[in-house]
């Protein structure tokens, strides 16, 4: 079990990271084309090429862990990628983070420990071939269900000739992208556990999860091209884990743990990563509804702490890693920014 959350946390380090990296090198590259000159540029910039290779091989380490474990106890501690990410530009784009950014951090980090402890080994050979139906009946209505509530809202504010954002349309799309998230990780989980009955299953099963992952970006896109990041970022995540967890348990057949100790565990760190993702995306808006004594104080020593970093990197005389002041929301605008993008 430790050892495919291990590789969890790799798969979704090296995407969330593999994704940053792509970004910040496509700043002195031109737009992505199939032309051969275009081409030659992006594979020869040390920066995209990194995190090119990062993000493919987050991608492989996370099937080998959907083979090895519960869909149930994966998609949680793959959630758990925006903390990392902001560890490593803290340390790594040396970016200073808020205390609230911390909490969250440290939230999502407890939380994958128990999902680690309370999580059970689960040898699934067997899926009920007779959920299939009735849970892809279920998500064309749920789809169907949000799209006709998101047709409907923007055409009142059409008749109202309204131009600025709807908080519920970036729900929605944010519901929808992070639905199909889980569903491609439940995909991919079902491929490996019908290997036995036919050796197409597996490229068949990575082929409709990557489709679903496509359909999830494309839902995610729109949201944070008409929406705030902050209200579709959040509710990606949040949907995503409990539509991995649900369906996991529904179409594969995962099971709670059978000790109730055990069950504490992994529901305890299902909240936790859940409520520590949503502290990190939305840290900057939390922190503005603070009294101004408090924000205060907390800008002080945000200050404090940029101060003593960019002391230490000009003694280091660092000049290609300057020091920044942002958040955690700033550093999921810069992820989504990049999903645009290959969008």
């Amino acid at each position: 079990m430790w050892e495919a959350i291990c590789m969890t946390l790799m798969a979704t380090s090296g995407n969330n990271i593999g994704k940053v990296l792509q970004k910040k090198g496509t700043l002195v590259l031109p737009p992505l084309s199939f032309k051969l000159k275009v081409i030659r540029a992006y594979v020869f910039n040390k920066m995209w090429i990194t995190g090119f290779l990062m993000d493919m091989s987050g991608a492989g380490l996370m099937l080998m862990a959907l083979s090895q474990a519960p869909v149930s106890v994966i998609q949680p501690v793959a959630g758990c990628g925006l903390a990392i990410l902001s560890v490593f530009s803290h340390f790594y784009l040396k970016e200073v983070l808020n205390e609230l950014d911390w909490v969250g951090i440290t939230l999502a980090g407890v939380g994958t420990i128990g999902v680690g402890v309370g999580g059970e080994e689960q040898n699934i050979t067997e899926i009920s071939l007779m959920k299939i139906p009735w849970l892809v009946i279920s998500i064309v209505l749920l789809f169907a269900l949000l799209n006709t509530w998101l047709h409907m809202y923007k055409k009142q504010r059409h008749e109202h000739e309204q131009t600025n954002s709807d908080v519920t349309e970036e729900i929605i799309l944010g519901l929808e992208s992070g639905i199909l998230f889980g569903i491609s990780s439940v995909i991919s989980k079902m491929g490996f556990v019908l290997s036995d009955k036919s050796f197409l299953m597996v490229p068949l099963a990575i082929g409709i999860s990557v489709i679903c992952s496509a359909g999830g970006f494309v839902y995610q896109t729109r949201g944070l091209k008409h929406g705030r990041a902050i209200v579709v970022s959040t509710c990606t995540s949040v949907a995503s884990i409990i539509t991995g967890v649900v369906v996991g348990m529904i179409a594969l057949g995962e099971k709670m743990p059978s000790d109730r100790i055990g069950r504490l565990f992994l529901m305890t760190g299902w909240f936790l990563i859940i409520f520590g993702v949503i502290l990190l995306v939305s840290s900057a808006k939390i922190i503005s509804l603070l009294p101004r004594s408090v924000r205060k104080k907390m800008r002080s020593n945000i200050e404090m702490s940029h101060n003593i970093r960019r002391t230490g990197s000009i003694r280091a005389k660092d000049a290609t890693s300057p020091s920044t002041i942002v958040n955690a929301s700033t550093l999921h605008q810069l992820l989504s920014s990049a999903t645009k993008e290959k969008a």
